[in-house]
């Protein structure tokens, strides 16, 4: 019993050892189709804690849908499950009084939120509960991914459960050449809900190089166009 035990911690440090050290991911956006802007995601490791940010920025026609720039920003620590995020934040830089900011309490299992000078605290927080940016990288840095993926998910106002479906995503033309993926799509209850779809690259450690978000009739597609990746 003990031999198992201690060749399952070992198979979960090597899975978290895997996982890159530092990246900067820079995605073309698409807005219902037509190019609206770029969206540029860091990652950060210094031993066990992390820093994820995402920087979303118009240009060309479409800018005045968003003038300013779009930062989310994820903090917490890498553990043998994956990532564990203690803090996440929404903010626009042309509406600095919308930041919104969510902080995670393992210890009480709760989450504390800010907005527009409101706070409030919600009890329940589940293990594995990821936040609206954290939950697109768990993918790499999860010990497994079952073919039905459930979760918990924080943004800057509120928390929902997410529930994935693994399929085959087919090959993707990306910076890093023609890689076979494997899609996850939340599956919705009502026709109103937030639909997420994400393909990762199972060659390059479950690297996200597509991301579709529909919600209320608009459809915003993240490609992959360049990256960088240090383990």
């Amino acid at each position: 019993m003990l031999k198992l035990l201690f060749l399952t911690i070992s198979l979960f440090a090597a899975a978290a050892q895997a996982a890159p050290q530092q990246m900067t991911l820079v995605y073309d956006l698409y807005r219902n189709g037509h190019k609206l802007g770029q969206v540029t995601d860091t990652f950060t490791r210094s031993g066990s804690r992390y820093t994820l940010t995402s920087e979303t920025r118009a240009n060309g026609p479409l800018k005045m849908l968003w003038p300013g720039t779009i930062r989310l920003e994820s903090t917490g620590l890498v553990t043998p499950q994956g990532l564990r995020p203690t803090q996440f934040q929404h903010a626009r830089s042309d509406a600095p009084h919308k930041l919104a900011t969510a902080r995670l309490d393992w210890k009480q299992r709760s989450i504390a939120w800010q907005y527009k000078g409101d706070s409030w605290t919600v009890d329940g927080l589940q293990n594995g509960t990821q936040d609206q940016l954290s939950q697109v990288y768990q993918f790499m840095f999860a010990p497994s991914l079952p073919a039905d993926y459930s979760l918990q998910v924080v943004s800057g106002r509120d928390l929902n459960d997410y529930r994935y479906a693994k399929r085959e995503g087919g090959n993707l033309q990306t910076p890093l050449g023609t890689l076979a993926t494997r899609q996850y799509q939340r599956i919705t209850q009502q026709p109103d809900e937030k639909t997420v779809t994400v393909w990762v690259a199972p060659a390059r450690n479950n690297l996200p190089v597509q991301i579709r978000v529909s919600e209320d009739g608009v459809v915003l597609e993240q490609r992959l166009v360049s990256a960088s990746v240090k383990d």
